[in-house]
């Protein structure tokens, strides 16, 4: 399973929600503004993974983040079988 990391008020994980709503036994979305411990949990991760240096840099908090069964961690989308927001693939996908 997949884990998910984001937040509603967030237009690119709310993309990723909408692609994953009915397939809970792949993926297991982590809403980190929903309570304290999960954006604990979500700090962590961020704090320690070299993925997200370069976004931290540039003042980008990092979500929607994907966390695989052996560990890795991506922040692409398309790691994870999805399509990511405001990509020519998300327009295809809108119009069918």
């Amino acid at each position: 399973m997949i884990k998910i990391y984001g937040m509603p008020t967030c237009p690119y994980c709310d993309y990723i929600y909408e692609q994953i709503k009915g397939r809970e036994d792949e993926f297991e979305y982590i809403n980190i503004g929903e309570n304290i411990r999960n954006l604990g949990t979500f700090i962590r991760l961020r704090d320690n993974e070299p993925v997200f240096d370069h976004l931290k840099a540039v003042g980008d908090v990092g979500v929607p983040a994907f966390v695989f069964e052996d560990g890795r961690v991506s922040v692409d989308p398309a790691d994870a079988g999805l399509i990511e927001y405001g990509t020519t693939d998300a327009s295809s996908a809108a119009e069918k």
